[in-house]
C-alpha cells in the first residue's frame, strides 16, 4: 500500500509539475508548447501503465528504460547516473574508484568468474591473487550463477571495507582464502615510460580523467635527464578524459598564450576559448605521437593540437573522431546527468568529429561523415588538414590485420589457459625484455590446442560455400566444378598448417599474456613493443632530421610564368 501511494504522489506530482508548465506558456510558443505537451502525456502513460498493466510494472526499472532509451536517441555519451550508480561517473572523472585492482572475465567452461588481470601494486596482487583463478564465494555467499557485472559490484565497495574472498586456484585442490581491504584503485596514468636507442624517450599515457599532466611532466623531467634528445608520445587506446589535462600537456611543447581549444555550445557558458597558461617545458625537442583507432577525445585535442601547430609528427592510424565535450549536471534525488553541450574546435579551426548524429538514416542508425563532406583547413605552416574525420597521422601505417585463427584461440581462452599452466611451472622468468616464447614452448601450446579438440570457424570456407550455392542457383556450377574441387583443396581446414603459418602473431599474444602475470601492464607494453610498427616509423622520423623539419614545414610553392 505505501509503494502504490508513494508511485501515485510521485505520478501526480509530475502531472502537476507538467500542468503548470503546460498553461504557463503563451500559445505562441510553439516549442514550449510541444514540451510541455510531450511531457504531460509521458507522465499519463506511467500512470495508466501503473493502474491498469495486467502485471505490475517496476516503475524505477521502466523509466530508466525509456530515460536511457532517450538519451541514447541523441549521442552515446549523454548518459543519467541515478544516486546509486554514481561510482561509475567518479570513475570516469577522477580515474579512480573503491575495490580490489583487477580485471575479472568468465570462464565458460566453469560458468564462474576468474581474476584476468591483477593490478601491479593493488589489494588483488598484495594479498597474492593470480590470473586464473576461479571466484568462489564472497563473504560466504556462492557466486555460482552471478555474471561478471554482479561479481564486480560485490567486490566494490567503500574504501576501507573488507571481505573474506574464497578462490579455487588451478593446480591446487583445496580453495584458498583471503582477507581484502578495498582501496582507493587509480589506475596508472604512465604505465611505462623509457629512454629507447638513439636517446629517443618514449612515454605511455593511458588516459586524460584524473590529474595525469603531472606525472606526464615528472616522467618527462626524469627522460631529459637521462639524456633524450627526442620524444615519442604513445596516446594509442587512450580514449581521453578531461579537457584541461590535455591542454596542460600540450602546453610543455608549447609557448604560453597559444589558443588551443575552442567550444561552441548552445548557451554562452558551453563556448569558451582554452589557451596555454604556462611557460613551456621544451619548445625544441623533436616529437613523435602514435595515434589509432582507439584514440579518443582529448587525445585526440592533444595530438590535433600538436599537428595544426606544426609541433609533432603524428604516426599511426587515424584516430576515433570525437570532438563533442561533455559536462555534468545535478538531479533531484542525488541523480546527475553527463550531457553533451558543445563541440570543440582545435587551432586550425577544425572539429574533428567523425559521426552525424543529428542527421540520422531512416532507420535511426548513424554514420561516419564522407570524407567528400569533410573541409580543408591549415596547420599553422599552411599544410593541409580536413575536419570530419578525427586526426589523419603526418604517417600513416598500415594496419596487419590478426588472423582469424587468434580471435577464436583467445576467446576460447586457450592461450589464457596455457598462460596459466605456464606460471604454475616458472616461478620466474626472464625480465619482460628479454623474455621469449620458445620453439618447445610453441610446441607444448600445439599440443595443448590439439587435446583441446579446437575448432574455429574459417571466412574462407563460408565464402566458399556461399559462392557454390549461388554458382549452382545461376547455373555455372557443373562447367566450373573443377576449379572448386581445387580451390577447396587449397582452403581446407588444416589446424597444424594455421598455427605454424601464423605462428609469429600467435607466439606474441602468447608472451604478453605470459608476461604481465609476473610484470603486469608494464610488461605487456615492453614486449607489444618489440616489434611495433608505429614505433619503428617515429623512430625512422625522429633519427631522420632534415626530414622531421621537412615535413613540418610548409610546402613547397611551384612558381609559374605566364607566356
Amino acid at each position: 500500500m505505501r509503494r502504490i501511494l508513494k508511485i501515485r504522489w510521485m505520478v501526480a506530482l509530475l502531472i502537476a509539475a507538467g500542468a503548470v508548465c503546460f498553461w504557463g506558456f503563451k500559445s505562441g510558443d510553439s516549442r514550449s508548447f510541444q514540451i510541455a505537451k510531450n511531457l504531460d502525456i509521458f507522465n499519463s502513460i506511467v500512470k495508466e501503465l501503473d493502474m491498469f498493466y495486467v502485471d505490475t510494472i517496476d516503475p524505477n526499472k521502466t523509466i530508466r528504460e525509456g530515460i536511457d532509451a532517450m538519451l541514447y536517441s541523441l549521442d552515446p555519451y549523454t548518459e543519467y547516473y541515478p544516486e546509486d550508480d554514481q561510482s561509475e561517473l567518479e570513475q570516469m572523472l577522477k580515474n579512480s574508484y573503491g575495490g580490489i585492482g583487477s580485471v575479472i572475465t568468465w570462464n565458460p567452461k566453469l560458468k564462474r568468474s576468474m581474476i584476468s588481470e591483477p593490478y601491479e601494486d593493488m589489494p588483488a596482487a598484495d594479498v597474492g591473487l593470480k590470473a586464473g583463478d576461479i571466484l568462489m564465494e564472497i563473504d560466504g555467499k556462492d557466486l555460482a550463477g552471478k555474471n561478471n557485472q554482479e561479481v564486480s559490484e560485490m567486490l566494490r565497495g567503500q574504501v576501507g571495507t573488507s571481505f573474506k574472498l574464497k578462490v579455487q586456484r588451478p593446480g591446487t585442490e583445496k580453495p584458498l582464502d583471503f582477507d581484502i581491504v578495498r582501496r582507493s584503485i587509480q589506475l596508472p596514468f604512465i604505465p611505462y615510460y623509457t629512454v629507447l636507442d638513439n636517446n629517443i624517450g618514449y612515454i605511455n599515457l593511458s588516459t586524460f580523467s584524473g590529474n595525469p599532466s603531472k606525472e606526464f611532466k615528472q616522467a618527462f623531467l626524469d627522460l631529459k635527464k637521462r639524456g633524450i634528445t627526442s620524444l615519442v608520445i604513445d596516446l594509442r587506446n587512450n580514449g581521453g578524459g578531461l579537457l584541461d589535462e590535455s591542454i596542460e600537456i600540450a602546453n610543455f611543447f608549447l609557448p604560453r598564450g597559444k589558443t588551443l581549444v575552442t567550444t561552441k555550445g548552445k548557451i554562452k557558458q558551453a563556448s569558451n576559448t582554452y589557451k596555454t597558461l604556462r611557460e613551456p617545458l621544451d619548445l625544441e625537442i623533436p616529437l613523435a605521437v602514435l595515434v589509432n583507432g582507439g584514440t579518443a577525445s582529448s587525445s585526440e585535442i592533444l595530438a590535433g593540437s600538436l599537428q595544426d601547430l606544426d609541433r609533432a609528427v603524428i604516426i599511426g592510424n587515424r584516430t576515433f573522431g570525437k570532438g563533442l565535450v561533455q559536462t555534468t549536471r545535478p538531479l533531484p534525488y542525488g541523480g546527475t546527468m553527463k550531457l553533451t553541450t558543445s563541440k570543440y574546435y582545435i587551432p586550425s579551426g577544425r572539429c574533428v568529429q567523425a559521426i552525424d548524429y543529428k542527421h540520422r538514416n531512416e532507420d535511426g542508425s548513424v554514420g561516419r561523415i564522407p570524407d567528400s563532406l569533410t573541409t580543408v583547413f591549415h596547420t599553422a605552416a599552411g599544410r593541409e588538414v580536413r575536419d570530419g574525420g578525427g586526426v589523419t597521422p603526418d604517417i600513416v601505417v598500415k594496419q596487419e590485420k590478426l588472423p582469424n585463427i587468434l580471435f577464436y584461440l583467445v576467446n576460447d581462452n586457450l592461450i589464457f589457459n596455457y598462460a596459466t599452466d605456464y606460471c604454475l611451472k616458472h616461478p620466474t622468468i626472464p625480465s619482460a625484455e628479454k623474455f621469449e616464447i620458445t620453439d618447445a614452448d610453441y610446441a607444448e601450446f600445439k599440443a595443448m590446442v590439439k587435446k583441446a579438440d579446437f575448432k574455429y570457424d574459417q571466412q574462407t570456407e563460408k565464402m566458399l560455400k556461399n559462392l557454390k550455392e549461388m554458382a549452382e542457383f545461376e547455373g555455372y556450377l557443373t562447367d566450373a566444378s573443377k576449379e572448386f574441387e581445387a580451390l577447396e583443396k587449397k582452403l581446407s581446414h588444416n589446424l597444424d598448417r594455421d598455427l605454424d603459418h601464423f605462428s609469429k602473431d600467435i607466439k606474441s599474444m602468447i608472451a604478453v599474456e605470459i608476461i604481465k602475470r609476473y610484470y603486469f601492464q608494464r610488461g605487456s607494453i615492453i614486449q607489444q613493443l618489440k616489434d611495433d610498427d608505429d614505433l619503428k616509423e617515429a623512430v625512422k622520423i625522429l633519427t631522420a632530421p632534415v626530414k622531421y623539419k621537412e615535413m613540418l614545414s610548409a610546402p613547397a610553392v611551384t612558381s609559374m610564368s605566364l607566356q
